[in-house]
């Protein structure tokens, strides 16, 4: 079951169907449950490995649109102070002013501004990704995983998805020469979401 409408099949699109009463039951506002989400990164170490981590708090919200995916939206807020990559002076260093001075710019923001259907359970959602002073347009790729009713009667929606920025686009351009060649931390940072989010009563 597709959350706004499904093509027939991927080689040959047909015109949206209207959406079912199922479908369209979904539509309405949604609170990201933090418990049960994970933001995170990926990042090239020294050229030869990656080096992974995750910000631990952050809140936000979706509107979902059943009928119309292109009305869809989203809102993240996401506290810097909370970034974890398993090692605490890499942490701290990744706070500091070499990196994203998280005294000075304490949340990294995303605003959308259009949302589609690619096709199936595929999206896409872009938008505005601001951290520290510098606003840039994102888009993110999403595949919806379902709906469902959890254990304490909250309607739940899961979605997954990822984007690639290079870092240097927002000024975090702090690096180290290797003497074998290259640079410690690649500018390419892979971004990765998995986003359960609870309906909210009308």
């Amino acid at each position: 079951m597709g959350l706004f409408n499904r093509k027939t099949n991927d080689t040959a699109p047909t015109a949206p169907r209207a959406a079912d009463s199922a479908l369209a039951a979904l539509t309405g506002e949604y609170a990201i449950d933090p418990a049960h989400s994970s933001i995170g990164f990926t990042v090239r170490h020294a050229m030869v490995t990656n080096v992974r981590g995750t910000f631990s708090d952050h809140e936000g919200t979706l509107h979902l649109d059943g009928a119309d995916p292109s009305r869809s939206a989203a809102v993240i807020d996401v506290k810097i102070a909370s970034i974890d990559t398993g090692i605490g002076d890499r942490d701290g260093h990744l706070r500091s002013g070499d990196f994203f001075d998280a005294e000075t710019f304490p949340v990294m923001s995303f605003r959308s501004t259009a949302a589609e259907q690619l096709g199936g359970e595929k999206y896409r959602i872009s938008g505005d990704l601001t951290i520290k002073d510098v606003t840039r347009p994102l888009s993110i790729d999403l595949e919806f995983n379902g709906a469902a009713t959890d254990v304490y009667g909250n309607e739940r929606v899961g979605f997954e998805g990822s984007a690639e920025i290079l870092r240097s686009d927002w000024g975090l351009t702090w690096n180290a020469a290797l003497e074998t060649g290259g640079v410690m931390v690649s500018d390419k940072v892979k971004l990765s979401f998995d986003i359960s989010a609870i309906k909210q009563a009308a």
